[in-house]
Protein backbone atom coordinates (compact mmCIF):
# COMPACT_ATOMS: atom_id res chain seq x y z
CA UNK A 1 0.00 0.00 0.00
CA UNK A 2 1.35 3.18 -1.07
CA UNK A 3 0.78 6.20 1.35
CA UNK A 4 0.79 9.52 -0.34
CA UNK A 5 2.08 12.62 1.09
CA UNK A 6 -0.55 15.22 2.52
CA UNK A 7 0.73 17.68 0.10
CA UNK A 8 3.84 17.70 -2.91
CA UNK A 9 6.73 19.38 -1.88
CA UNK A 10 6.08 22.37 -3.73
CA UNK A 11 2.61 23.91 -4.21
CA UNK A 12 1.97 26.64 -6.60
CA UNK A 13 -1.28 28.43 -7.70
CA UNK A 14 -2.54 30.79 -10.57
CA UNK A 15 -4.40 31.37 -13.62
CA UNK A 16 -3.71 28.87 -16.61
CA UNK A 17 -5.72 30.07 -19.82
CA UNK A 18 -6.67 28.49 -23.30
CA UNK A 19 -4.16 29.71 -25.49
CA UNK A 20 -4.55 29.74 -29.09
CA UNK A 21 -2.13 30.76 -31.88
CA UNK A 22 -1.71 31.16 -35.56
CA UNK A 23 0.90 27.83 -37.36
CA UNK A 24 4.10 28.95 -37.47
CA UNK A 25 4.78 32.93 -37.37
CA UNK A 26 1.82 34.25 -38.96
CA UNK A 27 -0.71 36.96 -38.14
CA UNK A 28 -3.98 36.03 -36.52
CA UNK A 29 -5.39 38.55 -38.95
CA UNK A 30 -3.55 36.14 -42.03
CA UNK A 31 -4.38 32.65 -40.47
CA UNK A 32 -7.04 30.37 -41.88
CA UNK A 33 -6.63 28.86 -38.45
CA UNK A 34 -5.13 28.66 -35.38
CA UNK A 35 -3.33 26.07 -33.03
CA UNK A 36 -4.31 25.01 -29.66
CA UNK A 37 -2.82 24.56 -26.37
CA UNK A 38 -2.94 26.27 -22.81
CA UNK A 39 -0.56 28.45 -20.67
CA UNK A 40 -0.03 30.42 -17.05
CA UNK A 41 3.44 30.87 -15.35
CA UNK A 42 2.79 28.67 -12.40
CA UNK A 43 1.28 25.94 -13.96
CA UNK A 44 4.05 25.91 -16.95
CA UNK A 45 6.57 25.76 -13.70
CA UNK A 46 4.76 23.24 -12.36
CA UNK A 47 4.82 20.46 -15.19
CA UNK A 48 9.00 21.49 -15.84
CA UNK A 49 8.99 20.40 -12.57
CA UNK A 50 7.60 17.45 -12.58
CA UNK A 51 9.21 16.69 -15.37
CA UNK A 52 12.69 17.08 -13.48
CA UNK A 53 10.96 14.29 -11.21
CA UNK A 54 9.95 17.37 -8.07
CA UNK A 55 6.56 16.63 -6.15
CA UNK A 56 4.85 19.03 -7.13
CA UNK A 57 1.01 20.79 -7.02
CA UNK A 58 -0.64 23.30 -8.77
CA UNK A 59 -4.32 24.77 -8.18
CA UNK A 60 -6.36 27.26 -9.33
CA UNK A 61 -9.70 27.99 -10.27
CA UNK A 62 -10.88 26.98 -14.02
CA UNK A 63 -14.01 27.43 -15.84
CA UNK A 64 -15.98 24.19 -16.07
CA UNK A 65 -15.47 24.38 -19.71
CA UNK A 66 -13.86 22.54 -22.36
CA UNK A 67 -10.94 24.56 -21.72
CA UNK A 68 -10.61 23.54 -18.10
CA UNK A 69 -11.11 20.29 -18.61
CA UNK A 70 -8.37 20.43 -20.85
CA UNK A 71 -5.74 21.81 -18.43
CA UNK A 72 -6.54 20.05 -16.01
CA UNK A 73 -6.12 16.43 -17.49
CA UNK A 74 -3.17 17.23 -19.24
CA UNK A 75 -1.68 18.84 -15.45
CA UNK A 76 -2.64 15.07 -14.25
CA UNK A 77 -0.91 13.19 -17.39
CA UNK A 78 2.12 15.15 -16.57
CA UNK A 79 2.02 13.92 -13.17
CA UNK A 80 1.05 16.98 -11.81
CA UNK A 81 -1.66 17.07 -7.99
CA UNK A 82 -4.43 18.97 -9.21
CA UNK A 83 -6.74 17.56 -6.20
CA UNK A 84 -6.94 21.18 -5.11
CA UNK A 85 -8.15 22.53 -8.49
CA UNK A 86 -11.48 24.21 -8.52
CA UNK A 87 -14.22 24.53 -11.03
CA UNK A 88 -16.23 27.67 -11.53
CA UNK A 89 -19.74 27.53 -13.56
CA UNK A 90 -20.43 31.28 -13.44
CA UNK A 91 -17.12 31.89 -14.64
CA UNK A 92 -14.84 30.97 -17.58
CA UNK A 93 -10.97 29.67 -18.28
CA UNK A 94 -9.70 32.95 -19.31
CA UNK A 95 -8.25 32.55 -22.85
CA UNK A 96 -5.10 34.08 -24.67
CA UNK A 97 -4.16 34.63 -28.30
CA UNK A 98 -0.68 34.93 -29.30
CA UNK A 99 1.17 35.94 -32.86
CA UNK A 100 4.00 37.28 -34.28
CA UNK A 101 3.20 41.06 -35.36
CA UNK A 102 6.50 42.74 -37.52
CA UNK A 103 8.77 40.45 -36.11
CA UNK A 104 7.84 40.90 -32.46
CA UNK A 105 5.64 38.70 -29.97
CA UNK A 106 2.00 40.03 -29.66
CA UNK A 107 -0.13 38.61 -26.67
CA UNK A 108 -3.71 39.49 -26.33
CA UNK A 109 -5.94 38.07 -22.72
CA UNK A 110 -9.38 37.75 -22.39
CA UNK A 111 -9.17 37.23 -18.51
CA UNK A 112 -10.98 39.69 -17.07
CA UNK A 113 -13.68 38.47 -14.95
CA UNK A 114 -12.20 34.36 -15.62
CA UNK A 115 -12.76 31.91 -13.09
CA UNK A 116 -9.00 32.90 -11.82
CA UNK A 117 -9.85 36.61 -11.02
CA UNK A 118 -12.21 35.51 -8.58
CA UNK A 119 -10.62 33.33 -6.37
CA UNK A 120 -10.00 34.40 -2.81
CA UNK A 121 -8.46 33.60 0.17
CA UNK A 122 -11.39 31.62 1.21
CA UNK A 123 -10.23 29.24 -2.22
CA UNK A 124 -7.18 28.17 -0.48
CA UNK A 125 -6.32 25.20 1.47
CA UNK A 126 -4.26 25.76 4.30
CA UNK A 127 -3.14 22.37 5.36
CA UNK A 128 -2.13 22.33 2.03
CA UNK A 129 0.17 25.13 2.25
CA UNK A 130 1.34 24.63 5.06
CA UNK A 131 2.13 20.29 4.67
CA UNK A 132 4.65 21.75 1.33
CA UNK A 133 8.34 22.33 1.44
CA UNK A 134 8.25 25.04 -0.79
CA UNK A 135 5.82 27.78 -2.24
CA UNK A 136 6.21 29.63 -5.31
CA UNK A 137 3.71 32.16 -6.16
CA UNK A 138 4.09 35.23 -9.12
CA UNK A 139 2.82 38.41 -9.42
CA UNK A 140 1.04 38.11 -12.54
CA UNK A 141 -1.77 36.24 -9.95
CA UNK A 142 -2.07 39.87 -8.21
CA UNK A 143 -2.44 41.26 -10.84
CA UNK A 144 -5.94 40.12 -11.89
CA UNK A 145 -7.67 41.50 -9.15
CA UNK A 146 -7.74 43.05 -5.86
CA UNK A 147 -9.35 39.22 -4.54
CA UNK A 148 -6.25 37.72 -6.01
CA UNK A 149 -3.91 39.99 -4.36
CA UNK A 150 -5.03 39.34 -1.04
CA UNK A 151 -5.38 35.34 -2.17
CA UNK A 152 -1.44 35.53 -3.08
CA UNK A 153 -0.80 37.43 0.49
CA UNK A 154 -2.61 35.24 2.26
CA UNK A 155 -1.65 32.19 1.06
CA UNK A 156 2.45 33.42 1.78
CA UNK A 157 1.62 34.45 5.29
CA UNK A 158 0.35 30.53 5.89
CA UNK A 159 3.76 29.83 4.65
CA UNK A 160 5.92 31.74 6.44
CA UNK A 161 4.10 31.05 9.33
CA UNK A 162 4.36 27.28 8.92
CA UNK A 163 8.27 27.81 7.72
CA UNK A 164 7.36 26.81 4.15
CA UNK A 165 9.99 28.35 1.76
CA UNK A 166 8.70 30.97 -0.39
CA UNK A 167 9.47 31.45 -4.14
CA UNK A 168 8.50 34.66 -5.53
CA UNK A 169 8.87 35.55 -9.50
CA UNK A 170 7.93 38.62 -9.94
CA UNK A 171 6.74 38.46 -13.83
CA UNK A 172 5.54 41.76 -14.40
CA UNK A 173 2.55 42.06 -16.93
CA UNK A 174 1.99 45.74 -17.13
CA UNK A 175 -0.92 44.75 -19.71
CA UNK A 176 -2.77 43.71 -17.08
CA UNK A 177 -1.72 46.91 -14.63
CA UNK A 178 0.11 49.64 -14.04
CA UNK A 179 3.85 50.21 -12.76
CA UNK A 180 2.47 51.58 -9.52
CA UNK A 181 -0.02 49.26 -8.75
CA UNK A 182 2.55 46.52 -8.92
CA UNK A 183 5.20 48.02 -6.81
CA UNK A 184 2.74 48.35 -3.79
CA UNK A 185 2.17 44.36 -4.34
CA UNK A 186 5.49 42.98 -5.25
CA UNK A 187 7.76 44.57 -3.31
CA UNK A 188 6.39 43.77 0.19
CA UNK A 189 6.54 40.13 -1.40
CA UNK A 190 9.80 40.26 -2.45
CA UNK A 191 10.82 41.33 0.71
CA UNK A 192 9.28 37.85 2.51
CA UNK A 193 10.72 35.42 -0.20
CA UNK A 194 13.26 33.19 0.62
CA UNK A 195 14.15 33.07 -3.20
CA UNK A 196 13.33 36.11 -4.94
CA UNK A 197 13.38 35.45 -9.34
CA UNK A 198 13.59 38.77 -10.88
CA UNK A 199 15.05 40.06 -14.44
CA UNK A 200 16.95 42.83 -14.95
CA UNK A 201 14.15 44.55 -16.67
CA UNK A 202 11.95 44.29 -14.15
CA UNK A 203 14.10 45.49 -11.19
CA UNK A 204 14.24 48.27 -12.96
CA UNK A 205 10.88 49.15 -13.56
CA UNK A 206 10.16 48.31 -9.77
CA UNK A 207 12.84 50.18 -8.09
CA UNK A 208 12.29 52.90 -10.36
CA UNK A 209 15.91 53.26 -11.75
CA UNK A 210 18.66 51.96 -14.05
CA UNK A 211 21.36 52.32 -11.18
CA UNK A 212 23.36 49.14 -10.68
CA UNK A 213 24.40 49.86 -7.42
CA UNK A 214 21.13 51.16 -6.59
CA UNK A 215 19.09 48.52 -7.15
CA UNK A 216 21.78 46.15 -5.46
CA UNK A 217 21.53 47.90 -2.57
CA UNK A 218 18.06 47.12 -2.54
CA UNK A 219 18.45 43.73 -3.72
CA UNK A 220 21.01 43.74 -0.16
CA UNK A 221 18.37 44.87 1.74
CA UNK A 222 16.22 41.84 1.19
CA UNK A 223 15.92 38.80 3.59
CA UNK A 224 16.31 35.81 0.53
CA UNK A 225 18.35 35.42 -2.14
CA UNK A 226 17.86 37.54 -5.37
CA UNK A 227 18.78 35.72 -8.71
CA UNK A 228 18.97 37.90 -11.15
CA UNK A 229 18.09 37.24 -14.92
CA UNK A 230 18.82 38.90 -17.69
CA UNK A 231 22.23 40.40 -16.68
CA UNK A 232 23.85 41.04 -20.37
CA UNK A 233 24.78 37.23 -20.82
CA UNK A 234 24.68 35.82 -17.11
CA UNK A 235 22.49 35.38 -13.98
CA UNK A 236 23.11 36.81 -10.64
CA UNK A 237 23.18 35.12 -7.76
CA UNK A 238 22.87 37.52 -4.82
CA UNK A 239 23.30 35.45 -1.48
CA UNK A 240 24.17 37.94 1.62
CA UNK A 241 26.03 40.55 -0.14
CA UNK A 242 27.56 37.94 -2.15
CA UNK A 243 27.67 38.77 -6.03
CA UNK A 244 28.03 35.36 -8.52
CA UNK A 245 27.37 35.75 -12.27
CA UNK A 246 26.65 32.24 -14.06
CA UNK A 247 26.85 32.63 -17.70
CA UNK A 248 23.72 31.64 -19.81
CA UNK A 249 23.99 27.55 -21.14
CA UNK A 250 24.22 28.06 -24.90
CA UNK A 251 21.07 27.39 -27.20
CA UNK A 252 21.99 25.60 -30.68
CA UNK A 253 19.13 27.57 -31.69
CA UNK A 254 16.09 29.64 -30.73
CA UNK A 255 12.85 28.56 -31.83
CA UNK A 256 10.76 30.64 -29.53
CA UNK A 257 11.67 32.20 -26.09
CA UNK A 258 8.13 32.13 -24.83
CA UNK A 259 8.70 29.61 -22.01
CA UNK A 260 12.28 30.53 -21.39
CA UNK A 261 11.59 32.04 -18.04
CA UNK A 262 9.06 29.46 -16.46
CA UNK A 263 11.75 26.87 -17.62
CA UNK A 264 14.23 28.62 -15.68
CA UNK A 265 12.09 28.90 -12.62
CA UNK A 266 11.23 25.04 -12.81
CA UNK A 267 14.83 24.30 -13.32
CA UNK A 268 15.90 26.37 -9.94
CA UNK A 269 13.20 24.94 -7.77
CA UNK A 270 14.15 21.46 -8.78
CA UNK A 271 17.71 21.99 -7.58
CA UNK A 272 16.82 23.75 -4.23
CA UNK A 273 14.69 20.58 -3.93
CA UNK A 274 17.22 18.34 -4.99
CA UNK A 275 19.59 19.76 -2.48
CA UNK A 276 21.76 21.67 -4.65
CA UNK A 277 23.33 25.38 -3.69
CA UNK A 278 21.53 28.48 -5.54
CA UNK A 279 24.85 28.52 -7.69
CA UNK A 280 23.91 24.85 -8.73
CA UNK A 281 20.82 25.31 -9.29
CA UNK A 282 21.15 27.94 -11.42
CA UNK A 283 23.56 26.31 -13.73
CA UNK A 284 20.63 23.78 -14.13
CA UNK A 285 18.01 26.23 -14.82
CA UNK A 286 19.92 27.72 -17.01
CA UNK A 287 20.51 24.44 -19.10
CA UNK A 288 16.68 23.88 -18.81
CA UNK A 289 15.75 27.21 -20.42
CA UNK A 290 18.57 26.83 -23.01
CA UNK A 291 16.33 23.62 -23.96
CA UNK A 292 12.90 25.36 -23.46
CA UNK A 293 13.94 28.24 -26.31
CA UNK A 294 14.88 25.12 -28.85
CA UNK A 295 11.27 24.01 -29.01
CA UNK A 296 7.96 25.77 -29.77
CA UNK A 297 5.78 26.42 -27.06
CA UNK A 298 4.97 27.54 -23.39
CA UNK A 299 5.42 24.54 -21.97
CA UNK A 300 5.81 21.41 -24.74
CA UNK A 301 9.68 21.93 -24.88
CA UNK A 302 10.07 21.15 -20.97
CA UNK A 303 13.00 18.79 -21.02
CA UNK A 304 12.96 15.30 -18.58
CA UNK A 305 15.38 15.37 -15.92
CA UNK A 306 17.50 12.81 -18.17
CA UNK A 307 18.07 14.86 -20.85
CA UNK A 308 19.06 17.88 -18.25
CA UNK A 309 21.28 15.40 -16.11
CA UNK A 310 23.25 14.77 -19.68
CA UNK A 311 23.78 18.01 -20.44
CA UNK A 312 24.47 18.72 -16.44
CA UNK A 313 27.15 15.76 -16.50
CA UNK A 314 28.57 16.62 -20.09
CA UNK A 315 27.20 13.20 -21.36
CA UNK A 316 27.15 12.01 -24.82
CA UNK A 317 24.34 12.35 -26.54
CA UNK A 318 23.43 8.63 -28.40
CA UNK A 319 21.54 9.51 -31.06
CA UNK A 320 20.91 6.15 -32.68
Amino acid sequence: MVVRESSPQIVTFGESMALFMPEEHKSIERAATLEQSFGGAESNVAIGLARLGASVGWFGALGDDPFGKLIMKTLRGEGVDISRVKFNGDAPTGMMFREHVAGRLAVHYFRKGSAASRMTPEDLDEDYIRSAKLLHVTGITCALSEDCRRTVRRAVDIAKEAGVLVSFDPNLRLKLWSIEEARKTLLPLAADADYFLPGWDELKLLYDTDDYAGIMERLNALKGISVIKGMGDATIVLDKGVETAIPFYPAEQVVDTVGAGDGFCAGFLAGIMKGLTPIESVRLASINGSLVVQMRGDWEALPEWEVVEQRMSAKAWVER
